[in-house]
């Protein structure tokens, strides 16, 4: 089967850590600046306890640099990478293309470079470019089907990463402006507001309402696991689970999830094995309800009633009592489990204080009515079950004694050896040989897990605490030969390739004098600097462009209206509809 990488998230440390166990491949994680999460901020200490770790089990670790610099963060950000090149990071996440102006001068040390999604890539030609000038990785944008993700994937060399999981960005990545325009936070500057969580308003050009109130730009979350396979026949090398601001417990559980999945259509690239003890189900942590967005085609991928979590779908009420009701589901439910329900597009929702038969006390009684669908966005029982999880991921090692000569072995064919000086002979071979096998097998809170043990020839006597001694000094030799054959990869020289545009206006997010002198190289004329440095002044200028249409929503793709959106304090946005290319953009509001 092909190898692949699942790609897990981290927020800090200790969450890093737990994707790993539970069987992430990788990790990607923001550093104290400069990365588009900037709530999620890790010291290099941190990060490096983090290397130590993963490198262990030849898992890597990433590193986001993905947000757009100045002039004086470029040279800052320069030096961090210095120092997570030499603190072992395996990669960094980019967008501004003032970094790969420096990686291309040499000013930067060899540390393999991943062009972020928040780089727009959407077309062919666009990850044709990174490939041509010796980008490693590209990730891809996540509105691509099936069919574009193959194109891609035939046609470069560069590894191709796509997300499988989590939260959506409505906008194409890198493209949004909004939270900029609003209040002076910037998606490109890891400062977004999520105004595409918030409440708006739809009406034509005659002032009637379409929707009202209603969360119009907020997705559902993605969910690729139908499609893992036909991805992998695709191409696709690495498997990213988006969510550098969930807790643990979300990442164990989703990670193991796509884990189990990604097995049985791929092998891993990193070594061990999970020893989980929970089952992972999905449907049980934060989602906003799921979709495989463009994938296979247009359906519904959003959630106009709210962009909160809806968990799992229990079923529907069946009986509502006055202080009590009952619902049709056949699983258990706990006190202290949160549900929620969806009335007149409005969600609500109550926590259960007691379960008594089939009838359930919530600590206040909702407004609710027979056959309304009842969700459970906290799982009490199951968030325990993660929180006190002791997953342990192992790697394999067999023993064999020989000639006075005991060999661990380990799945990546790692070798050592430790001469046994015990000079007494046992009492009884057999019994000896029993000891010894037993006790290698126990290899306790280590890294390993014994699959084999060989005796060759007769053992010497020892007693057991010796045989613990030897396995333990024998495995922390073999872990030191690990991680001193642990294969580091390295950034190849870049080179410059024709841009796919002549020239580029704000949506370049031009930060800086390197990377405007990176696209000229290119041969593309930059005609103007980021959003976050000038909003243009014409009105035509774009906030934001998605695949999601409301339009379609509506089904009023035929209409020939002007349409707008009208946030909550009362902004009115023109939307403009690329019909052709089955696309919606919000613009700039017209002065007034």
């Amino acid at each position: 089967m092909k190898k692949t990488e699942l790609l897990a998230p981290a927020k800090d440390k200790k969450t890093a850590i737990n994707a790993i166990n539970c069987g992430a491949d990788a990790v990607y994680i923001g550093a104290l600046n400069f990365g588009a999460r900037k709530n999620a901020p890790n010291s290099l200490e941190d990060i490096k306890e983090i290397v130590d770790y993963a490198h262990k089990f030849y898992a890597k670790v990433h590193v986001t640099i993905n947000t757009i610099l100045s002039d004086e963060e470029l040279q800052e950000a320069a030096e961090l990478i210095r120092q997570l090149y030499k603190i072992g990071v395996d990669a960094i996440i980019v967008q501004d293309m003032g970094i790969i102006e420096l990686a291309q001068r040499g000013e930067i040390p060899p540390i393999v470079l991943h062009a972020s999604t928040q780089c727009n890539n959407r077309t062919l030609d666009k990850v044709k470019f990174f490939d041509e000038i010796g980008i490693s990785r590209v990730i891809l944008a996540r509105e691509l089907s099936l069919a574009q993700i193959k194109e891609i994937c035939s046609n470069i060399n560069a590894e191709v990463e796509t997300f499988i999981h989590g939260a959506l960005c409505v906008s194409y990545s890198g493209q949004c402006y909004l939270s900029q325009y609003i209040g002076g936070r910037s998606a490109n500057r890891g400062e977004c507001a999520q105004p595409c969580r918030k409440k708006y308003t739809l009406v034509d050009d005659n002032g009637n309402i379409i929707a009202k109130d209603k969360y119009l730009l907020s997705l559902r979350d993605f969910n690729a696991s139908a499609h893992l396979e036909q991805l992998v026949s695709a191409g696709v090398k690495s498997f990213k689970i988006e969510g550098r601001l969930k807790d643990e417990n979300y990442v164990k559980n989703v990670v193991a999830y796509y884990s189990q999945k990604l097995e049985e259509v791929s092998s891993k690239v990193s070594s061990g094995k999970v020893f989980l003890d929970f089952e992972p189900d999905v449907n049980k942590s934060f989602n906003r309800g799921f979709t495989d967005y463009f994938l296979d085609g247009r359906k519904k991928c959003f959630n106009f009633d709210t962009p909160k979590s809806l968990g799992e779908r229990l079923g529907k009420i069946t009986r509502v009592y006055k202080d009590c009701f009952e619902i049709g589901y056949s699983g258990k439910i706990n006190p202290q489990d949160g549900l929620c329900f969806i009335r007149n597009g409005v969600l609500t929702g109550c926590l259960v204080n007691k379960v008594s038969g089939d009838k359930i006390y919530p600590n206040k009684m909702p407004e609710i009515t027979t056959g309304m669908i009842v969700y459970r966005n906290s799982d009490m029982d199951f968030e325990k079950k993660l929180a006190n999880s002791r997953t342990k991921r192992r790697i394999k090692v067999d023993f064999t004694f020989a000639d006075g000569i005991l060999t661990a072995l380990d799945e990546d064919l790692n070798r050592v050896q430790m001469v046994v000086t015990a000079a007494e002979r046992p009492n009884n071979q057999a019994k000896m040989q029993d000891n010894f096998t037993k006790q290698l097998q126990k290899t306790g809170e280590s890294d390993f897990y014994t699959e084999n043990v060989n005796i060759e020839g007769d053992l010497p006597f020892m007693p057991v605490s010796e045989i613990n001694q030897l396995r333990r000094d024998i495995l922390e030799k073999l872990m030191a030969e690990r991680l001193k054959n642990y294969p580091r990869e390295i950034q190849k020289p870049l080179k410059y390739a024709k841009y796919p545009l002549t020239e580029y206006d704000y949506h370049a997010n031009i930060h800086n004098h390197t990377a405007r002198e990176f696209y000229e190289k290119c041969g593309c004329n930059i005609l103007e600097k980021s959003f976050e440095t000038h909003i243009p002044a014409r009105d035509d200028v774009e906030l934001m462009r998605t695949k999601h249409c409301l339009k379609f929503a509506f089904d009023m793709c035929r209409s020939s209206k002007k349409m707008f959106l009208v946030d909550e304090k009362g902004q009115k946005y023109l939307l403009k509809f690329d019909c052709k290319n089955c696309e919606m953009a919000v613009l700039k509001p017209e002065k007034t």
